[in-house]
């Protein structure tokens, strides 16, 4: 696809990797729209982009809550224009420390199936009509390693990511007028890994920065990857 003049949703775009890819898309021309629940930390990157000299906009929505996923659409049309790219960026955890699934009681279950999963459906179910009917449009997803292994604590949050993958490859199958797609971005310095593993070496853990770049520069590529394909983004940790 083309960035430049591109509308692109970005969720979970006030920090790590969604802050990082609003503001390399928006270098590159988009017109970025970023959510996140964290209205001030959204409204710093928002401010930052523009002043960088991108167009970027900031709504403050939950996309886990199911009655904010029209009036966030509307809201986001509105601004930019009917959206040719929507990054299913937003994330939780869960419980921190990590717990064993045996020690995760369902609320925490549902509540990050609910931001992970059913949220970006709810999220694609809205957006994907108009994308059909122009015959155009990307939907990628930000995945994980853990959706395709199993780590101790990590079980509900692989069981939303491996979800997600699923769902993608679904998308693609059954809406063949859209590109969808999932990336795996590796291991990043952000503050949810950090929530994660708080002992970890932060060298050896990939800038959401590079990342940003790298999936930037496949999303102009992106018709030579397979619709519903999962993706690892090729990159060294450069410490």
């Amino acid at each position: 696809m083309r960035v430049r003049g591109s509308a692109a949703l970005i969720t979970g775009g006030s920090r790590g990797l969604g802050r990082a890819l609003g503001a390399e898309l928006a270098r590159r021309g988009a017109r970025v729209v970023l959510v996140a629940r964290n209205g001030e930390a959204l409204r710093r990157t928002v401010e930052e982009i523009r002043r960088a000299g991108g167009e970027a906009h900031a709504l403050v929505a939950d996309v886990g809550e199911k009655d904010a996923i029209y009036p966030l659409v509307g809201a986001v049309t509105a601004l930019a224009g009917p959206i040719d790219l929507l990054v299913h960026n937003a994330s939780v955890l869960g419980p921190v420390p990590l717990l064993p699934l045996a020690d995760t009681d369902c609320e925490a279950l549902q509540q990050v199936l609910d931001v992970n999963l059913v949220g970006p459906f709810r999220l694609t179910q809205a957006i994907v009509g108009s994308m059909a009917i122009r015959g155009a449009g990307l939907v990628l997803s930000i995945s994980s390693d853990a959706a395709i292994n199993g780590y101790p604590g990590w079980g509900a949050y692989g069981v939303s990511k491996a979800g997600l993958d699923h769902l993608i490859r679904t998308w693609a199958a059954e809406v063949p007028a859209v590109r969808f797609a999932s990336i795996d971005p590796g291991e990043m310095d952000t503050d949810m890994h950090a929530d994660a593993m708080p002992d970890a070496d932060r060298s050896t853990l990939r800038d959401p920065q590079e990342v940003a770049r790298w999936i930037a520069d496949w999303l102009e590529r992106a018709e030579d990857t397979p619709s519903g394909a999962r993706v690892e983004a090729a990159l060294e940790v450069h410490a």
